[in-house]
């Protein structure tokens, strides 16, 4: 399935007209299409006005209830697809302020219990030392004061025992030089310390390290309800279950290639001692 950046998040209310359509020109009321799929009235009906997205499943069962012909189940289904796929501009970020996408992030991290993170270029602002933060935002073209306070405000999560974080990071993340040498050391430093947390997992991929895929970009998952994918321009957050599994698939492939613990904090006070020099 191909799709462009415009249609992703825009075809929820399409969706919602595609499967009302479908039960009406099988003659079927709500409640005779609730019960066909052992679903209650009132869901059917907040699917129907949009008001709730249906997973995949959910459509799966109205395309049967509704016998729809197979060339329909494909395309309401790739429909489906991309009504659990949203695009997020960068521009768009920034208009609402960098302040406001740090609270939603706050938010999402509250509302979640385990977290991955593969981390392709950069340390991400849980891991972050003030001054990387600050270094990462300098070449945005707005006020970052209130990204800056937010993303240090968020870190405080890393210590509610009852979340697991695992966070996996490539050699490039860790010594790409977003700050100056001395203050790359104490980011560094930073991880290390931060792996002696229990429920803090952090995994390093040297370089040269064989992986089961070339890695792409960075991602975060989080549960199994939800992925995020950066982009330069923007991210995309994936809803769709088959999506997420890939993603937590490539995850488990990346973390039996990652280096943790002891062999991690050795490596990590190598390169420290070498920015240091």
């Amino acid at each position: 399935m191909t799709f462009e950046p415009e249609q992703l998040g825009r075809t929820r209310q399409d969706l919602a007209a595609t499967l009302k359509d479908l039960r009406k020109r099988a003659g079927l009321s709500g409640d005779r299409l609730a019960a066909r799929c052992n679903m209650s009235q009132s869901k059917v009906s907040r699917i129907e006005n949009g008001k709730t997205r249906p997973s995949l499943v959910d459509v799966e069962q109205i395309l049967r209830a509704a016998d729809a012909s197979p060339a329909l189940v494909a395309e309401v289904l790739e429909l489906a697809r991309i009504a659990h796929t949203e695009w997020r501009s960068l521009r768009d970020l920034r208009r609402k302020g960098l302040g406001t996408r740090q609270a939603e992030l706050k938010a999402l991290e509250a509302s979640s219990t385990h977290m991955r993170y593969f981390l392709l270029s950069m340390v991400t602002g849980l891991l972050a030392t003030p001054a990387y933060v600050r270094a990462s935002l300098a070449n945005v073209p707005a006020d970052t004061r209130a990204a800056v306070a937010g993303k240090l405000e968020r870190q405080a999560v890393l210590y509610d025992q009852s979340k697991t974080f695992h966070f996996l990071l490539t050699e490039q993340a860790v010594r790409w030089p977003v700050v100056e040498p001395l203050a790359l050391a104490e980011q560094i430093d930073r991880l290390s310390s931060l792996s002696h947390l229990p429920n803090v997992h952090i995994g390093i991929i040297p370089v040269g390290t064989s992986t089961p895929v070339t890695p792409l970009s960075t991602f975060t998952i989080y549960d199994r309800s939800l992925v995020t994918i950066e982009t330069p321009t923007g991210s995309i957050v994936l809803r769709d279950h088959q999506d997420i599994q890939s993603y937590l698939d490539e995850f488990a492939g990346y973390e039996e290639c990652a280096l943790f613990g002891e062999e991690a904090r050795e490596l990590l006070s190598g390169w420290a001692t070498v920015c240091r020099s």
